[in-house]
């Protein structure tokens, strides 16, 4: 049977792990929209949608994908949402879904401090067990320049309460966003804001930068007087050693480098494969031919 595809509001993005999960649009666009990094939501005002408007998609994709047992709740971070807005949704997806496993959606570090335990606990039994954080870095002056809107604090806070109520966090850093005279402050940073806060999964990106957002960002980056110069490979390699050197989480710490952002690609498990993986790094700065080719990298 020719399954007829859902109108969503374009564009839409999903982590990579969900590409063959099924996609509702709870929100569209970012609440928050202000980090210079990101040209995600750009084009988009941020608002929620109207349940009716959500149920009627949920009803609509229960009718073509009855058998969809994992779904990603769009767009920018949908747990910005009131908890009784979530917990409706989450309701109506249970209902229609009958082999529902897992719900899944993007979170701000902001969303995750402004619920209380309580309202996330809730929201967890209600099978929403995974959300995806930007962390970018755990150093305050590069969270500032990039205009991220959390502290290293806050962020490590935003982490430990999804922990605490069973929700899994899958985190995101990213290489090179200090450039090369920062870069040793945010490495730094983020292994001590992932040691304080061990998310379920770690995963690095690597800064690219398109002409949308180049301007803004290196003139916030510069206000200080500090410029910003971009890491070439080795330098992007020299922060992945010194990332892996410093983590040392209390508890295990899935560890990734695939994003097809990334020069090279890392999978493992810290802190036990943290000595396997920083050999790989080792060997690839040493001229070992195992750097993803550029034409093969992107966002």
């Amino acid at each position: 049977m020719t399954r007829a595809p859902l109108q969503y509001d374009e564009p839409l993005y999903r982590p990579p792990s969900e590409g063959r999960n099924l996609i509702i649009q709870a929100t569209l666009g970012c609440s928050f929209n202000r980090c210079t990094f990101c040209a995600m939501y750009k084009s988009k005002s941020f608002r929620a949608r109207p349940l009716g408007d959500v149920f009627a998609d949920i009803e609509a994709a229960a009718r073509l994908w009855p058998e969809a047992d994992r779904i990603f709740l769009a767009d920018g971070d949908a747990l910005v949402l009131a908890t009784e807005s979530l917990a409706a949704i989450l309701d109506r997806l249970a209902a229609a879904f009958p082999r529902l496993d897992r719900v899944s959606c993007y979170a701000t570090p902001i969303n995750l401090v402004q619920k209380e335990p309580g309202e996330l606990r809730l929201l967890r039994e209600k099978r929403l067990s995974l959300v995806y954080v930007g962390v970018e870095s755990g150093a305050p002056t590069i969270l500032s320049r990039i205009r991220k809107g959390a502290t290293p604090e806050r962020i490590a806070e935003a982490l430990n309460r999804a922990s605490a109520a069973g929700i899994a966090v899958s985190a995101t850093v990213i290489l090179g966003i200090g450039g090369r005279r920062l870069w040793r402050q945010h490495v730094d940073g983020t292994a001590a804001v992932v040691n304080a806060a061990p998310p379920a999964f770690l995963s690095t990106l690597q800064l690219r930068l398109g002409e949308d957002e180049l301007q803004e960002f290196v003139t916030r980056f510069q206000r200080d007087g500090t410029p910003f110069e971009e890491q070439d490979d080795e330098g992007v390699l020299e922060e992945q050693e010194a990332l892996l050197a410093g983590l040392d989480p209390p508890r295990p710490v899935v560890f990734r480098s695939n994003h097809a952002s990334n020069c090279l690609p890392l999978a493992g498990t810290v802190p036990q494969d943290r000595d396997r993986l920083k050999a790989i790094v080792t060997a690839a700065r040493r001229g070992a031919p195992v750097l993803r080719p550029e034409f093969f990298r992107g966002l």
